[in-house]
């Protein structure tokens, strides 16, 4: 018998989501006015409802001219918190400044900047993206944040939790405020254009010893270079009984003092993350492995490269063949995030 409601339901949500988004174009940037703004009773302003209508039949029904006279000033209030409210959130300009990469079932955080150009301050404004559950596609409730005070320009940030590997469209920004009285509820959606991606979840094996052939002394070497002759390294202020042979001259024949020159040889072999050596049998695993060894290699500093099957690259820009440190490393898992 519950199942009932929600199948009742169902059409019409999905047919009041379809009117409110052609309402709302998708765009980066959006500034809230008559066209997106809905405004409502609160659920306590239903109560408040109920008591106009009593209030009216009672004094319609009793001929009482001072149970009219209380509902004609409820009926003014109302009138009143239903324009402050409206007003409150209308005007308010909404930007996505930046969205972040995330692993599956961690949060991706979207950065909002928020513009008033109102003399007075917006206050209890609450924000939340639309939260999609993994078991069902259908809007989850989310806890929003509520922003006691926006004056000028203010930035936020807020948790887009993910379920799936891939691009994920940003789910419906919502925005909305029962101030002053809690009477009437205003609110908007604001559909971004821009997507995000989410790469597989790391997954540990135990054959990736071979990646991570660097000894301990290279590690703490800086895990990529130990002293040598080759490549130039730093400068470092000459202490007495070092070879003269690197002493910096041109820094000397400047005035400037004597300095030590420090050399540094690459170490450690350059290493290959192949999709088709990682052991698991299943794809996603396959690319939750090669994400743990790219995260591993990138740790450590270790020179690398990562092969993928009947890679497609989407973006021009996209960083691939060899290298090494952090950024190399979330280049590797935006490629496993975009992996067919």
């Amino acid at each position: 018998m519950s199942l009932l409601p929600r199948v009742l339901t169902a059409p019409i949500k999905t047919a009041s989501t379809r009117w409110f988004a052609k309402r709302a174009p998708k765009n980066d940037s959006a500034t809230l006015n008559l066209r997106n703004v809905y405004i409502f009773f609160n659920r306590e302003g239903m109560l408040f409802a109920v008591l106009l209508l009593i209030t009216f039949i009672a004094g319609i029904n009793y001929g009482n001219n001072l149970v009219l006279g209380l509902c004609f000033y409820l009926i003014s209030v109302w009138l009143i918190s239903f324009h402050v409210t409206f007003a409150h959130i209308s005007g308010l300009q909404i930007r996505l400044l930046e969205v972040t990469t995330s692993e599956v079932g961690e949060p991706i955080w979207a950065t909002l900047q928020l513009h008033s150009e109102s003399r007075q301050p917006r206050r209890q404004l609450a924000f939340g993206f639309e939260q999609v559950s993994s078991a069902a596609n259908a809007p989850q409730p989310t806890e929003p944040l509520l922003i006691a005070r926006v004056d000028g320009e203010q930035t936020i940030r807020l948790p887009i939790y993910t379920h799936a590997r891939g691009q994920l469209e940003l789910p419906r920004l919502i925005i909305k405020t029962t101030y002053p009285l809690g009477i009437m509820r205003a609110w908007s959606y604001v559909y971004f254009a821009r997507s995000a991606w989410v790469y597989p979840k790391p997954q540990a094996f135990d054959w990736q010893a071979q990646y991570l052939s660097v000894t301990q002394d290279d590690l703490q070497a800086g895990g990529q270079y130990v002293q040598g002759q080759d490549d130039f390294d730093r400068l470092d202020t000459y202490i007495a009984g070092e070879s003269l042979a690197r002493v910096s001259w041109g820094h000397v024949a400047r005035g400037q003092g004597m300095f030590t020159k420090h050399f540094a040889d690459p170490v450690g072999a350059e290493q290959t993350l192949n999709y088709i050596d990682m052991p698991a049998a299943n794809h996603e695993q396959k690319l939750a492995q090669l994400a743990y060894g790219a995260l591993t290699l990138g740790q450590l500093g270790v020179p690398f490269e990562m092969q993928l099957p009947n890679e497609v690259s989407i973006d021009p820009n996209q960083q691939t063949g060899t290298g090494a440190g952090d950024a190399f490393a979330q280049a590797c898992l935006l490629r496993l995030a975009k992996a067919p």
